[in-house]
C-alpha cells in the first residue's frame, strides 16, 4: 500500500508505504494512524478507488476531509453494466461531466448525462446521481488541480514502476524483504519529486487553497494629513 500527497508548496511527496495481506478496513486505519502519528496534517482532499474498507478508515481517521473517488475506477465499475457495443457511447457521454468549464456546471452535467442515460439504462443513471457527489468533488478545488485529482493515475504510475522492480526478483522471503525494495523505489520517487524544476501543483494554485491571513494595518497618523493612495491590504 503507498500514499502520496502534495504539500503545500506544490510538490508531490511519498507519504508513507506498508506491506498487508488485505485491504480492510482495520489495516488502513493502522496505516492512516501511523501517517498522522509521523506529523500528516491539514488534509484537504483524499483520491481513492471505492474500497469501503479504506473510505470507513479515512471517516475515522480523518473526519472531515474531502473525498475524491476515483473517476477512471468509477467509470470501470459504470461499464460493467453496459452492453459491450454501448461501452463507448457511455463513457464518452459520462466524460462531458469532467469537460465542463465550472464546478456549478461540473455537477449539473451529472443529472443531464443521467436524464440522457436513465431510459436505455436505468442502472448506470442510478450509479450516476448516487456518487454525484464522490466524483465531483474536484470541482470545489482550483481548477488548474482537477485533471490531476479527479483520479489516482498518478500513483497508478508510480505502482507499476514498483511493479516491474518487484518483478525482477519474483519470490521474496518475507514481507520485510518485500517492503525494503519498494521502500528504496519510492525513495527514489520522493527525492525526484523533491528536486524537479517543475511543481506538480504550482504555487499559485496552491495559494489558493490556503489564502494568506489579511494585513492587520496600523492607525493612520493625521499629524501631517498626508493621502496614500495605494492601499496596503485589501479585505473582503
Amino acid at each position: 500500500m503507498i500514499a502520496t500527497g502534495v504539500s503545500a508548496d506544490g510538490r508531490r511527496e511519498v507519504l508513507g508505504s506498508q506491506v498487508g495481506d488485505s485491504e480492510s478496513k482495520a489495516f488502513w486505519t493502522e496505516f492512516l494512524r501511523g501517517l498522522r502519528e509521523r506529523g500528516l496534517d491539514g488534509v484537504q482532499l483524499v483520491i481513492s478507488d471505492h474500497h469501503r474498507g479504506l473510505m470507513a478508515a479515512v471517516d475515522q481517521v480523518m473526519a472531515g476531509t474531502t473525498w475524491q473517488r476515483c473517476r477512471v475506477h468509477f467509470m470501470r465499475n459504470v461499464l460493467t453494466r453496459v452492453p459491450k457495443a454501448s461501452s463507448a457511447m457511455v463513457a464518452t457521454t459520462i466524460r462531458t461531466i469532467f469537460a465542463q468549464p465550472t464546478g456549478t456546471l461540473v455537477r449539473e452535467q451529472v443529472e443531464v448525462v443521467a436524464t440522457m442515460l436513465e431510459a436505455k439504462l436505468p442502472d448506470v443513471a442510478a450509479m450516476l446521481r448516487e456518487a454525484r457527489e464522490e466524483i465531483t468533488a474536484f470541482a470545489d478545488f482550483p481548477a488548474a488541480h482537477w485533471s490531476k485529482i479527479w483520479s489516482t493515475n498518478p500513483l497508478e504510475r508510480l505502482n507499476r514502476e514498483v511493479k516491474r522492480r518487484t518483478e525482477v526478483v519474483g519470490i521474496f522471503p518475507n514481507p520485510a524483504a518485500l517492503h525494503r525494495l519498494t521502500a528504496c523505489v519510492l525513495i527514489e520517487a520522493h527525492d525526484e519529486w523533491q528536486v524537479a524544476d517543475r511543481r506538480y501543483l504550482s504555487e499559485g494554485s496552491m495559494a489558493l487553497l490556503n489564502p494568506p491571513e489579511p494585513t492587520a494595518l496600523a492607525p493612520a497618523s493625521n499629524t501631517n494629513k498626508e493621502v496614500i493612495d495605494t492601499p496596503a491590504a485589501v479585505t473582503a
